[in-house]
């Protein structure tokens, strides 16, 4: 997946690319919550049960935003690329949820000895 001018995957390396030199870890880290209301409505909407959309909608936010963070990092370090890109989320209090996005900057450049 490219993303402005960052190549992420969750491979261990990019087919057609040569890794020139690795960065280190770079990670996109959010805490989010669901308001009060945003509760009420995930409550009422578990009563019909199905698809809490109140909650994916949060999680998706979330996921994006720690994506987005990531890139800003690697970006910061002078990477074109990160791989072994990851996600982890964790519940620090109830209704209270950290997601991690993680993987390794790398610099890559086009390999064209396998064409």
């Amino acid at each position: 997946m490219v993303l402005g001018n960052i190549l992420v995957t969750t491979a261990n390396e990019l087919p057609g690319y040569r890794i020139t030199k690795q960065l280190g870890v770079v990670r996109g880290l959010t805490v989010r919550s669901r308001s009060v209301l945003g509760n009420i409505g995930a409550s009422i909407q578990s009563l019909f049960g199905g698809n809490i959309t109140l909650y994916t909608q949060l999680a998706e936010k979330a996921r994006q935003e720690a994506y987005e963070l990531l890139l800003t990092h690697a970006s910061q370090l002078g990477a074109n690329a990160v791989i072994a890109m990851r996600y982890d989320a964790n519940e620090i209090s109830d209704g209270i949820t950290e997601v991690l996005a993680y993987g390794t900057a790398v610099v890559v450049e086009p390999d064209y000895s396998h064409r």
